[in-house]
């Protein structure tokens, strides 16, 4: 569905820009002034050059080249500033979505495709800047001199104005039909562009599932299919502007036949002179650059208009997880959490959370266990919201988790997950991911009791090395230490494990393991867990079953009621 033009939207971020314009429009005024002095000396040329007068045909051309030569300056003066004020403008817009796109839901990102984001964050933004740019470096000059010189054209000779712009109404309909169809095929390139990054953020990222299962094939036929939608999304666009251009330029030939004839005509009546037709000649010439450009600014409007609504789609998307406008900062927690009467569904009328109640006491370790589905992820989610609850409230410390802002609950929340995320950046930054500055031996400190400083020491060049992209150039079991070592320089009063150790193999388990036991001590815990050799010692075990809580106890208490966790143990450990 096609949505309206958000090019009004950029008025806050281009008036942001208003000084730096102001100074660009100077240099437009200038420029636009120095032409049309320019159109006056040419007809001033006309009875020299009849009398063949070369002295003062010498002196009116040198007069006619310090002219262009300051016209010259004029015109990089309004160019240097208004690009700074496009560049400007595209660094804030950019600045802003990225901004908003951090507030928004874990719900979205999990929908959202990587590729198309980071596409409208990149190629949409730097397409509205050149928009940007291109209307006050070069269409809004234009429009001075389509308004300025036709001005002098009629102070000289009205009927002569008449018949060069009797073809203008129909120059613009023509301009307007092919722009609106230059946006509807810009907005499905640009979509199938998106579609295309997308696929190769997937493939790229997966690319040694991909070779896994040779299927090297189906992703080049999956690509190439999109590519070739892509081209043809393109073709569509560049053969409408083929055939704009021709129709466009035989108007403009018309319009310069009908001034020849109609200037003869003037001038045998006695109604213009030789000079003044020269002027007039000149100004006709002037106008042909103008109308090219702004025929051109039009069609690039109109699919930069593409980029400036796909930039906007996201600012209008909203979080549903907000803070309240008077939130306030949650003090630092002892960890007692409390569950009342929560429920929560992704789709209306399908329930992942039914009607839980739970207390967990300061210190308490709580352990999740269940099939797949049953909601273990979707209630831990809830604590940070990532997500809200539909009915029922979450209280930390008695404080309900919707009255404090999302940074200082998050703060005192630490996470654990069973894929640990590396970003580019060297060992020490991955461990104080989140802080800009940060004490190294405080980072080190944190390593050590994860297990985590030994295997540090000996990469190449120790908490400096470099981390490749996802990590890749460490194991899993580092990997996870790693994690454990962010949790512990963050040091919150409140943890989450989510299947920490379920994807290692026994030896790295095992010094994970440790290093989560270092972790968990005097803290409020909630472990996810599949293996149920981890769960042993926490002080109470729920069993989730279809998003409610059908056991609880110790992992004696359990096992002695030969229920639904006593099964679970005894198909792991059979």
């Amino acid at each position: 569905m096609e949505t309206r033009s958000n090019y009004w939207q950029l008025l806050p971020y281009i008036r942001s820009q208003w000084q730096t314009i102001a100074k660009g429009f100077i240099g437009i005024l200038g420029y636009v002034l120095a032409t049309l002095t320019l159109i006056h000396l040419a007809g001033r040329l006309a009875t020299p050059f009849g009398q063949g007068n070369v002295v003062a045909i010498a002196q009116l051309t040198g007069i006619c080249a310090l002219i262009f030569l300051v016209r010259g300056l004029f015109q990089s003066v309004q160019d240097l500033y208004m690009a700074r004020a496009a560049l400007k403008v595209a660094f804030h817009l950019r600045q802003e979505v990225y901004t908003h796109l951090q507030k928004l839901n874990l719900s979205y990102f999990e929908t959202a495709k990587s590729g198309d984001l980071s596409y409208r964050l990149t190629e949409d933004v730097d397409r509205v800047g050149e928009v940007v740019n291109k209307l006050f470096h070069d269409f809004v000059p234009c429009v001075l001199q389509l308004v300025a010189i036709p001005i002098y054209m009629i102070y000289l000779n009205w009927q002569l104005t008449l018949a060069t712009v009797i073809v203008a109404p129909l120059m613009g309909v023509l301009i307007g039909w092919f722009g609106e169809r230059l946006q509807k095929y810009s907005r499905r390139s640009q979509n199938r562009v998106s579609d295309l990054s997308a696929i190769l953020t997937e493939v790229f990222s997966g690319i040694r599932l991909v070779q896994a299962f040779a299927a090297e094939n189906y992703e080049i036929t999956r690509f190439s299919r999109e590519a070739e939608r892509s081209l043809r999304a393109k073709y569509s666009a560049e053969r409408l502007k083929a055939i704009q251009i021709p129709i466009v330029g035989f108007l403009e030939a018309l319009s310069a036949l009908s001034l020849l004839i109609v200037g003869t005509w003037q001038i045998s009546q006695g109604n213009l002179t030789v000079g003044q037709f020269f002027s007039y000649l000149a100004a006709a010439a002037l106008l042909i650059d103008p109308i090219g450009h702004t025929t051109n600014n039009y069609n690039e409007f109109k699919q930069g208009e593409a980029s400036v609504d796909r930039v906007f789609e996201l600012m209008a998307i909203q979080p549903t997880v907000q803070e309240k406008p008077n939130a306030i900062a949650l003090p630092p927690v002892s960890g007692k959490v409390e569950y009342r009467h929560v429920s929560f569904a992704y789709k209306p009328g399908e329930p992942v959370i039914q009607d839980i109640s739970l207390l967990v006491q300061p210190g308490e370790a709580i352990a999740l266990v269940g099939a797949s589905g049953a909601g273990k992820t979707t209630f831990v989610n809830l604590l940070p919201r990532f997500y809200d609850p539909e009915v029922g409230e979450i209280y930390i410390d008695g404080v309900d988790i919707r009255d404090v802002t999302l940074h200082s609950l998050r703060q005192q929340i630490g996470i654990v997950p069973q894929e640990t995320i590396m970003f580019s950046g060297t060992i020490a930054q991955n461990i104080a991911f989140g802080k800009s500055t940060f004490d190294v031996s405080a980072v080190a400190e944190a390593a050590k009791i994860a297990n985590a400083h030994q295997f540090i020491m000996q990469l190449p060049e120790g908490y400096n090395t470099w981390v490749g992209e996802r990590g890749v150039n460490l194991s899993g079991g580092q990997r996870q230490r790693i994690a454990i070592a962010r949790a512990v320089l963050l040091n919150p009063q409140i943890l989450i494990l989510d299947e920490a150790t379920s994807a290692l193999d026994s030896e790295s388990e095992a010094l994970v393991q440790e290093a989560l036991e270092r972790l968990m001590q005097n803290r409020t815990v909630l472990i996810i867990a599949h293996r149920l050799s981890t769960v042993r010692k926490c002080d109470r075990i729920l069993v989730l079953e279809q998003g409610q809580i059908v056991e609880s106890g110790t992992h004696e208490e359990l096992l002695a009621l030969e229920q639904r966790y006593a099964r679970f143990y005894a198909q792991q450990f059979s």
